[in-house]
């Protein structure tokens, strides 16, 4: 098998306890769509941006969306949810398997600093297997911005990368570019799901291994339910995209090593002279 459902859930969410909705809107997709197989929500979904929702995991909130999915026999990424862990604040997407057992817990690498103050960075990719279908990782948001994040996912062999999304600013459509550019650099699927209402600016969109856009939502609640064919993956990793570029072989047979990848090299005197990473002021701002 290949094919796999999924529902991407744009929600018109406030900032608030989102729980009993979530309930009711995964509820919803079964009775709607008996054929999807995965549903994934948006960043923070539960709760909204506060940490003072943050919660140990496993905990009553997890505990929760456990249920939905097994209530409803799906696999399921509820967005991510602030977790207390020795004494830091991690921002942490469940994957949740449709027995309602937590498979995997990711942890977002890049916070949006200097927005996302009290939260620690993640330091472990993290890829899952749905069995007979293939493989799946994981990202959060702000991670899109760094091509590394998509790149360690697809050579951990990841052929579709789940990415719940919070944005409510001005550079959604810069976000769409990153994430159609993820995809074709990796031939991968990428299925990035935004929040909508007063948590974000929605426009969620899923992309195909070659670039091509899936399909994409307006502003404001929206259901983008899909069935994927991972075969596609396969076939554009193994011929090609339109039988021309191969790039994830190309990498693999490079023998150029990447400087700025090197941890002890990466702080280059170009680099430390853009200044510490801080919040925009207009006393700051660079003369023209």
């Amino acid at each position: 098998m290949s094919r796999f459902g999924i529902a991407a859930l744009q929600l018109e969410l406030p900032n608030a306890d989102n729980l009993e909705r979530l309930d009711a809107e995964i509820d919803g997709v079964r009775r709607r769509f008996p054929w999807v197989d995965m549903v994934i929500i948006g960043e923070l979904a539960s709760f909204g941006p506060s940490t003072a929702h943050a919660q140990p995991l496993p905990g009553p909130a997890e505990a929760r969306l456990c249920a939905a999915a097994a209530r409803n026999d799906l696999w399921l990424v509820p967005g991510s949810l602030f977790e207390k862990r020795g004494g830091r604040t991690y921002n942490t997407a469940p994957v949740i398997d449709p027995g309602g057992k937590v498979v995997a817990r990711y942890r977002k690498m890049f916070p949006f600093l200097p927005y996302e103050n009290g939260v620690t960075a993640g330091s472990e990719f993290v890829v899952f297997d749905v069995p007979q279908i293939g493989r799946f990782g994981i990202s959060i948001c702000y991670d899109m911005w760094f091509p590394e994040t998509t790149r360690s996912l697809a050579w951990m062999g990841a052929e579709v990368i789940l990415h719940p999304s919070m944005t409510s600013t001005a550079d959604r459509d810069a976000e769409l570019a990153i994430g159609r550019a993820n995809a074709v650099f990796n031939q991968c699927f990428f299925v990035d799901v935004n929040v909508a209402g007063d948590l974000g600016v929605g426009r969620s969109a899923i992309f195909g291994p070659g670039g091509e856009l899936v399909c994409q939502a307006g502003a404001g609640r929206e259901i983008l339910a899909v069935e994927l064919d991972l075969q596609t993956v396969r076939n554009a990793r193994t011929h090609g995209w339109l039988g021309l570029t191969q790039p994830l072989k190309s990498f693999r047979d490079s023998v150029v090593e990447f400087a700025p990848y090197a941890l002890g090299a990466r702080r280059s005197p170009y680099l430390e002279s853009l200044g510490p990473l801080k919040m925009p002021t207009r006393a700051g701002r660079v003369p023209t």
